[in-house]
């Protein structure tokens, strides 16, 4: 279209509306200026087509109708400079009905539309004589792909799946078969993991860990979970899964599988780990041990069991997908994140995010670091520090203590070692087990004539040798901490040595470790410990991690497990943090049930969950009363009355006699055990004199008595233990 014949399209409709205009002279110049609109919509997209072009009058009709509506823009500055009319003339206008659009203007001829005039976009206006501009629309001329287009209409789906939901809002969602989920262990605590699913007449339990005595358990050497609800429901129990070999995992388990025999299923280097407990325990060959591997499935009863792929600071750890009746269930057991792993393969977070596509009914997450900010770093890094810290220490013997299931640790002592031509030595029962198990599995690969026994190590000059021992946590019966008391039979400390404690302190360890440290110093050696470097890394995820496994999973409900609380709480505030309603989140203690239907989660119910305490070959028999009297003895002492009474007449016939222990010197203390004696022998002729012949009374009487008299004394209670003789 020229502009000469945009210019007497608009001069005919101009000389039409005067004409019109006069015929009707109160009727508005709206209804021209509407049909004239349509006209130029019809007219300009076809005038543009290659194909078949549209009539002239069709082009002039659409011109004119471009300028009126240049004129309708244009319309509010011409009504400013307009005189005001009078009252009556603006009313008239007021009332004055619509017009319909002229007959001759609204049947003039169009042009087919064609494919091309469908598709093709519409012309763009031209700016109005008076200067502005027609308004742009942003992205009018692009056009979607086909996925595009395939997730505009699954948008627009669910947009009308969420109104009809809200118009059936009062519908309940179809509840599901119940799960019940109960935590026997690790909740509000570090170790001691065990959780135990079940549904229907079918139940299995999730790892079987221990946990070491805290300072109040004296003589204590094992605290295990308490397993009398699971005893309850034996006939229930379809085996026992590992998430990996830690102790806090598979501490407990040959003392349960004393009292239940059931199939226990675990990866390749936790079974061997587990077959070495159950040899101390007289129990190999004994026991069902089925091997699986990432990526399997075992069938439970109604539960199917998927083992997913994590990173720990022990190879061949696997997070749980639990698929139940009700819905999936993830627990993670304890990992991290890790792309550059020593020994193993990187987390499945494919499969993570694969099944939080399909949906995820609940995640149990490992809190252990979740009070740490960040990413945990790579056990590359501890690599770096150890080529440094060997070059350091180039003519001293080296030392490295860490955890006895660290064999990533282990396989990078064994490489710098190698490196610096040194021989490597194992210390500790529980390391010279690891590194059996490990290396005859080919977990670990030590170079080709690194290792040594330790009764080899004084063939080699001290700069040629390095111990891997345990004690990384000051246990009072480690090697380590017999090496800083010099009670180790084959290890002296001495100046020429250079001791690397390659762990953080568990929460609670602190002190022992720092005893530890002071002595080894005291020996005259360099320690490297704590964050002087970066000789430790930790196997557990932190914030960012935990993000991630959140974010890829997308859990309905959450369940931090595995920790104290102030580690449970902050984990739960991270979930809040990625959008998981807080009504949603749960934070259970040990023997709290869980009942998910798929719809809620159900709480109130409680089972046994208690602490079964291991002193020496005896299990539970030591309890809170014996662990009171311990406690007792050690914080006040004892004293003992002894006292011999003829049982005709109840005179006393010899004594009584005070024995201490541990309550006073008794040679600096002589007169107020004699003054003791007389207290003791005054309470019993009073009870002779009133006739009790009550052995029980007796004894009550003569402790009160004694127990007031030494308070008064020294503001002590020792334990005061009567001793009663009948002749």
């Amino acid at each position: 279209m020229t502009d000469e014949q945009l210019g007497l399209g608009l001069d005919a409709l101009e000389k039409r509306s005067v004409v019109e205009r006069g015929a009707q002279k109160k009727k508005p110049r709206q209804p021209v200026k509407e049909a004239a609109a349509k006209l130029i919509q019809k007219a300009l997209p076809k005038a543009e087509t290659p194909k078949k072009a549209a009539p002239k009058t069709s082009e002039k009709q659409g011109n004119g109708a471009a300028r009126a509506q240049n004129e309708k823009q244009d319309a509010p500055q011409k009504q400013q400079k307009q005189p005001k009319q009078g009252a009556k003339q603006q009313a008239g206008k007021q009332q004055a009905p619509k017009q319909q659009a002229p007959k001759q203007a609204a049947k003039q001829p169009a042009a087919p539309k064609t494919a091309a005039a469908k598709q093709a976009p519409k012309a763009p206006k031209k700016p109005s004589r008076g200067g502005k501009k027609a308004p742009v629309v942003v992205g009018a001329t692009i056009e979607l792909s086909e996925p595009g287009k395939a997730r505009q209409a699954a948008e627009a789906r669910q947009d009308a799946a969420k109104q009809q939901g809200r118009r059936r809002k009062g519908q309940k969602e179809q509840r599901k078969t119940p799960v019940r989920v109960i935590p026997l262990g690790g909740l509000l605590e570090v170790g001691k993991n065990v959780t135990v699913y079940e549904c229907m007449d079918d139940m299995f339990l999730v790892d079987c860990g221990m946990t070491f005595p805290d300072e109040n358990m004296l003589g204590v050497d094992l605290v295990l979970p308490d397993f009398t609800y699971v005893m309850k429901n034996r006939d229930k129990v379809r085996g026992i899964v590992i998430t990996h070999g830690h102790e806090d995992h598979i501490g407990a388990l040959a003392y349960f599988l004393k009292q239940l025999n059931v199939p226990v299923y675990a990866t390749r280097l936790t079974l061997g780990l587990i077959e070495n407990k159950l040899r101390e325990h007289g129990l190999y060959g004994k026991v069902k041990l089925v091997q699986i591997a990432p990526q399997e499935t075992i069938k439970l009863g109604c539960f199917e069991v998927e083992f997913i792929r994590v990173n720990h600071s022990i190879p061949d750890a696997v997070a749980l997908a639990i698929h139940t009746p009700a819905g999936v269930i993830i627990q993670t057991g304890d990992f991290k994140i890790d792309y550059t792993p020593i020994i193993g393969d990187i987390i499945d977070l494919a499969r993570f995010g694969e099944l939080g596509g399909k949906g995820v009914l609940a995640l149990l997450s490992d809190s252990t670091n979740a009070e740490r900010p960040g990413f945990t770093p790579t056990e590359v890094t501890v690599a770096e520090s150890f080529d440094k810290l060997f070059k350091q220490a180039e003519h001293k013997r080296i030392i490295v203590a860490t955890f006895s299931s660290n064999i990533h640790r282990m396989q990078l002592v064994c490489e710098a070692a190698a490196k610096y031509g040194r021989k490597v030595a194992v210390s500790g029962r529980s390391m010279v087990n690891t590194v059996l198990v490990s290396t005859e599995l080919g977990y670990l690969k030590p170079p080709e004539g690194v290792m040594i026994d330790i009764d080899d190590i004084n063939r080699y000059r001290p700069e040629d040798v390095v111990l891997i021992t345990t004690g990384s946590q000051g246990e009072p019966m480690s090697a380590l901490s017999r090496m800083a008391s010099g009670d180790h039979r084959k290890v002296s400390v001495t100046a020429n040595d250079f001791i690397i404690i390659s762990a953080n302190p568990i929460p609670g360890n602190e002190k022992t470790v720092g005893r530890v440290v002071n002595d080894l110093m005291r020996l005259g050696a360099d320690v490297i410990y704590e964050r002087m470097y970066e000789v430790h890394v930790s196997g557990h995820a932190c914030q960012e991690e935990l993000k991630i496994m959140l974010a890829l999973t997308k859990p309905k409900f959450f369940f931090p497990v595995h920790g104290e609380y102030k580690q449970l709480k902050r984990h739960a505030g991270l979930a809040l943090a990625m959008g998981i309603p807080p009504e949603n989140i749960f934070i259970g203690e040990n023997g709290h049930v869980f009942e998910l239907d798929g719809v809620s989660v159900k709480t109130g119910e409680i089972v046994p969950s208690g602490r079964i305490l291991v002193d020496g070959l005896g299990v539970g028999d030591v309890g809170s009363i014996v662990l009171r009297d311990r406690k007792h003895l050690g914080e006040d002492g004892l004293i003992v009355v002894v006292t011999t009474i003829d049982g005709t007449n109840g005179q006393i016939v010899a004594g009584p006699d005070i024995i201490s222990r541990g309550f006073v010197y008794v040679r600096e203390a002589e007169d107020m055990l004699a003054e003791a004696r007389t207290v003791a022998k005054q309470t019993i002729e009073g009870c002779t004199k009133k006739h009790v012949s009550d052995w029980g009374n007796l004894k009550t009487q003569v402790r009160d008595s004694l127990s007031s008299y030494f308070y008064s004394r020294t503001k002590r209670s020792p334990m005061i233990l009567p001793v009663i003789q009948e002749v």
